[in-house]
């Protein structure tokens, strides 16, 4: 008789492809969040939640709390010592795209084809962590 127990990894798979992802306001409300949504990512976009003009350090400890892994294009959150504190202080998953210049399509794509490294990489990884890419897709871990 066979068991209907998950097996650890069948269950942890799903457990990583049903983590949130959360779309920064930097990245748009549609295209990036459509393109996921369409390759099979749980997806929740900033300004579903948030006043458009809410501070970082409000949305962050929000999503932080929620587990969720967030998606931007806001390099400099990494740098400013405010939203860096909050990111740390929330325990926050961020990717980060650098490549500068991309159209919305475009990024949608690029972060298409980061998907399973986000999922994988990001996914698995203890917070506070953050992670950048470029359009080649290659998460890197950053030191926080």
């Amino acid at each position: 008789m066979k068991s209907k127990k998950r097996s650890a990894a069948s269950s942890k798979s799903r457990q990583l492809e049903e983590r949130t992802l959360f779309v920064d306001r930097s990245l748009g409300r549609h295209y990036v969040a459509d393109a996921l949504r369409k390759a099979g990512a749980l997806v929740e976009v900033h300004d579903t939640h948030f006043q458009t003009n809410a501070p970082d350090e409000e949305w962050l400890r929000e999503v932080g709390r929620k587990n969720w892994i967030v998606l931007t294009k806001d390099a400099r959150i990494r740098h400013r010592p405010n939203e860096l504190s909050a990111l740390k202080e929330a325990r926050v998953v961020a990717v980060v795209l650098t490549a500068g210049n991309l159209t919305g399509p475009q990024m949608a794509n690029v972060f298409v084809k980061a998907l399973r490294a986000i999922q994988r990489r990001a996914g698995t990884a203890r917070p506070p962590a953050l992670f950048t890419f470029g359009r080649d897709g290659k998460l890197k871990p950053q030191k926080l």
